[in-house]
């Protein structure tokens, strides 16, 4: 391949926005992707619709990738979501705000946004080449001079690490970037599942695979090791989630349970650690209690009862776990019968065991060590001419946009840097 100014290893959403800055500020770009097309897990993201970024302001953002936020300060202050809609507007993607302030196309298709960017990176003359796999970043006298491809090599002045994380391996996300980064001298913060489904110890939670519960409240929490409290008392509440949950193969997933899965890696390596679900937030215990009273005075068996409160796979599982017989009468259910129904639709708890695996994570916590990096340029402190954007960074948050933005605008940054970086190297060679 000929030389050019600037390489982008990796055409996901950050490759892609440094590609295209880097070339609309006038430097050649070369934009390197090893599947066969660009943006292959942008155009699933948001289960295809493209939840691409979020009306939360800056701070909130900063909090959501707790503790790394403040690195992104920067970045968010010179390209945010706004920044972001007006170029998708430019290039025809309209968007909307739906709940929870995550932002979509109208279409509520990711593709538009991938299609639209990759005409993008036409329009400014950056050169793609899809099904081409970065080896390893060429260095001389501590600056980027060339790229080491699987089959061949290019020369150039600066390259851009956009490879993704580890999540979503057939994706392209295979980890490449850690790697290269680390054989330059880079400290690779390891690796953890983020965003990931939760492994459950009891067998009737992986019994309900596929079933999807709305409008719930999840609870993490957490009881510390050598703690002499029985599971069913009140261990702290660490964190929760109102919204969409569902029951999986391993345990349960959906986007409240990933928001609250960042926090679960450190927390069972010092304790024990339970989900529970409140099935009926609208209803306290009293109302609950009041509910069932009035119901169970109609001549009923408790197994037809119970679709009218809880969808019938869990309404049976609900019935099972209670020990109530379910061709009992309702009429003739107990106090005690009672009091354990409504314990366990207000408290449907569950052990966590673990996450699920890296491979099947949404988000890759762990990465290239921010101390390594200047915030205000994506650059390398290590290698001059070496850029990083995205989630190859030990940058993560939770479920909404927020990481999606991250990378757009770490992306946009590192391509401006790069662009100025080349710009300042011709000046002195002339």
């Amino acid at each position: 391949m000929k030389a050019t100014d600037i390489v982008v290893i990796g055409g996901g959403p950050a490759g892609i926005m440094a590609a295209g800055r880097a070339a609309e500020l006038g430097a050649s770009v070369l934009l390197l992707e090893r599947n066969s097309r660009l943006g292959v897990k942008l155009r699933i993201s948001g289960k295809g619709r493209g939840n691409i970024t979020n009306t939360a302001d800056i701070q909130e953002f900063v909090e959501a990738f707790h503790p790394n936020g403040k690195f992104l300060y920067s970045a968010f202050s010179r390209f945010f979501r706004d920044e972001l809609l007006e170029l998708l507007h430019k290039l025809g993607v309209e968007t909307k705000a739906e709940r929870g302030g995550r932002i979509f196309p109208v279409t509520d298709r990711a593709a538009d946004v991938a299609d639209a960017l990759r005409n993008w990176l036409q329009s400014v003359g950056v050169t793609v080449k899809t099904g081409v796999r970065a080896k390893s970043i060429a260095v001389e006298r501590g600056r980027v001079v060339g790229v080491e491809l699987y089959a061949g090599s290019v020369r150039c002045r600066a390259a851009v690490i956009a490879t993704g994380g580890a999540s979503y391996p057939k994706t392209g996300s295979t980890g490449d970037g850690y790697v290269i980064a680390e054989a330059l001298g880079h400290t690779i913060v390891p690796l953890k599942p983020a965003l990931a489904g939760l492994i459950c110890a009891e067998d009737w939670a992986k019994e309900l695979q596929g079933l999807t519960l709305r409008n719930v409240v999840a609870k993490l929490l957490f009881e510390p090791s050598g703690s002499d409290t029985p599971a069913r008392s009140k261990p702290r509440t660490v964190s929760e989630e109102f919204g969409e949950m569902l029951f999986t193969h391993f345990g349960v997933s959906g986007p409240i349970i990933l928001t609250l899965s960042r926090q679960v890696g450190k927390l069972l390596d010092s304790g024990s650690v339970y989900v529970s679900i409140d099935l009926k937030p609208a209803l306290d215990h009293e109302k609950l209690h009041a509910r069932l009273i009035r119901d169970f005075k109609q001549k009923r068996y408790l197994k037809n009862y119970i679709s009218e409160l809880l969808p019938k796979r869990l309404g049976e599982t609900i019935i099972a776990l209670a020990g109530v017989p379910p061709e009992k009468p309702v009429n003739s259910i107990s106090v005690q019968e009672r009091n354990r129904l409504v314990d366990l639709v207000k408290d449907l708890r569950f052990r966590v065991v673990g996450l699920a695996p890296i491979e099947e994570a949404i988000v890759t916590a762990g990465g290239v060590s921010l101390k390594e990096i200047d915030p205000k340029t994506m650059m390398s402190k290590i290698v001059n001419g070496l850029f990083f954007a995205g989630e190859v960074m030990d940058i993560d948050a939770r479920t909404g946009g927020f990481n999606m933005q991250a990378a757009f605008s770490t992306g946009w940054i590192a391509g401006e840097s790069a662009a100025q970086y080349v710009m300042d190297i011709c000046d002195k060679w002339r």
